[in-house]
């Protein structure tokens, strides 16, 4: 191994034993330590604010939380690097002193990957799928971690002007097949690989809703499926709500995603979310 990861084990070990037997949906709890993010922006600046928010999603029944220091909402503009390891590396560094959880770094830059799997993050969430950073792949091959590929049309700070497909089902599969590719081509082993739709990410409503609908044709490419629908506009295009209104709205997108494949949820919302996983899995056809 490239990179000291011993302190990481416990929680590495979960993660790949999960990977194999994929018996239960898992709950990724959303810690972003930002500013700006669309609905948490703010709330957890305080570095001791965020590990107790971490510890509380924890004790809620969060399998994995979801650290992310630069705001990705539409219209984002980058973040400098120094100032994103300066907001995430207490955070973790903080959770691991005080819980063998799960941590995944949210973040396009390989030396924010690499630092935070240093501190103890033990997966890659990329929204770029690997294409922002030419030096990503290689930190995650480095690893023992695993790595998240999501799609996204465009960047950030653009995304949402034009976004066009003209199936955009099938074009996301083939990105994120594409995507599993170069990764594995990377030395990334394809056993280490989730793959995500990247809700909102350059999509309007009626995109997210038919990958929502159609989710089971990325649930046949072979990895787990992680589906991130909390809180977000789209829900509030629907019932003509704002953020802090669209917990309902996400439970029943969640349960949709889960009846239909999804095997990771991420949110904001850890009680009901977990309740809603638990619930929604059963109810699965291929439940046992």
């Amino acid at each position: 191994m490239g990179m000291n990861v011993r302190g990481i084990l416990p929680s590495m070990n979960r993660l790949a034993e999960w990977m194999r037997d994929r018996d239960r949906v898992l709950v990724m709890g959303v810690l972003n330590v930002t500013p700006d993010s669309f609905h948490d922006g703010g709330r957890f600046a305080d570095h001791e604010e965020a590990i107790n928010a971490a510890l509380r999603m924890e004790a809620e029944g969060a399998d994995l939380l979801d650290v992310g220091g630069e705001s990705t909402r539409p219209g984002a503009a980058p973040l400098p690097c120094d100032e994103e390891l300066e907001r995430v590396l207490p955070v973790i560094e903080g959770i691991r002193r005080r819980s063998e959880i799960s941590i995944s770094i949210d973040t396009t830059k390989a030396d924010v990957a690499r630092e935070a799997i240093e501190a103890g993050a033990c997966m890659v969430n990329d929204v770029s799928a690997l294409r922002f950073d030419d030096r990503m792949a290689s930190v995650v091959a480095s690893s023992r971690t695993l790595v998240a590929l999501m799609h996204m049309q465009g960047r950030p700070a653009t995304m949402q002007k034009e976004p066009s497909y003209d199936d955009v089902v099938v074009e996301v599969r083939q990105f994120l097949c594409d995507r599993i590719q170069a990764a594995v081509d990377a030395g990334i082993s394809a056993d280490r690989i989730l793959i995500d739709p990247g809700i909102g990410f350059g999509k309007r409503l009626e995109h997210n809703l038919d990958l929502l609908r159609n989710l089971h044709q990325l649930v046949n490419v072979g990895r787990p499926v992680i589906v991130g629908v909390s809180r977000k506009s789209f829900l509030g295009r629907i019932l003509d709500l704002p953020s802090p209104e669209r917990l309902e709205a996400t439970i029943a997108a969640n349960a949709v995603a889960i009846a239909n494949g999804a095997d990771v949820i991420r949110v904001h919302d850890v009680k009901e979310g977990r309740r809603t996983a638990d619930v929604a899995r059963r109810l699965r056809p291929d439940d046992r």
